[in-house]
């Protein structure tokens, strides 16, 4: 069994049943969203180690849904549509998209472009250069640096530098920047969070460059540019 976490976005029922149940049997964990705003959200909050994708989408479709994945991150994605012509396709995959399936299909089909993108992904190295903007993080060495100046940090900053540079240009609550960089929940009155934001902006602007960490007033923090 291979416990691989697989999210369905698909709003057809009986198409993201039948293969729900498909992969369950072959031993992975499978979350569905029935349309794109489900399935963008459950992306952010559960990431799964890759994401199956069908092109018409209620509401926010899946081109769509593409480019906001690939915007935070670079999760193996798989299309499912029945538009079928060479435009098509090249649309999909300019987007974003790292394999395409047409519908209708048969489960093995679908079954082996799964784990042929699980194992590319399994295969390829971690990425060692987060970049935004003119500030970069090697994950490697865990050095900073702002365009050519180097940026000295703790343990700490450097974690709270790297969960806002993997999720670039998104709006993090508190609440998941407590969970995912300090692993607890501090409480609603502590203001560790602000304490360390206002450090590494002292650290990222101390030769006066433009602010990149934002703060989202009522919400949390954002990397972006003003």
């Amino acid at each position: 069994m291979s416990g691989e976490r697989l999210l369905v976005i698909e709003d057809d029922d009986k198409i993201a049943d039948f293969v729900r149940r498909g992969l369950i049997y072959e031993g992975y964990q499978v979350e569905v969203a029935r349309d794109g705003e489900h399935g963008l959200v459950a992306a952010r909050d559960r990431p799964p180690d890759m994401i199956i994708l069908d092109w018409m989408l209620p509401g926010v479709d899946g081109l769509e849904v593409l480019r906001r994945l690939r915007a935070a991150g670079d999760l193996p994605v798989l299309m499912l549509t029945a538009k079928d012509s060479v435009s098509d396709r090249v649309m999909g995959l300019e987007a974003g998209a790292d394999d395409y399936l047409v519908k209708p299909f048969h489960f093995e089909e679908l079954l082996a472009r799964v784990r042929a993108l699980l194992r590319r992904r399994a295969t390829e190295p971690e990425q060692e250069t987060l970049r935004f903007s003119d500030l970069e993080l090697n994950t490697i060495t865990r050095q900073a640096k702002r365009g050519s100046r180097l940026v000295d940090l703790t343990a700490k900053e450097y974690d709270l530098l790297e969960y806002f540079l993997r999720h670039p240009r998104q709006v993090l609550t508190r609440e998941q920047i407590y969970d995912r960089v300090w692993g607890y929940d501090f409480g609603g009155e502590s203001n560790i969070i602000e304490v360390y934001v206002r450090y590494l902006r002292g650290k990222l602007e101390a030769a006066n460059e433009p602010r990149l960490i934002q703060t989202i007033r009522g919400v949390g923090y954002a990397l972006r540019e003003e």
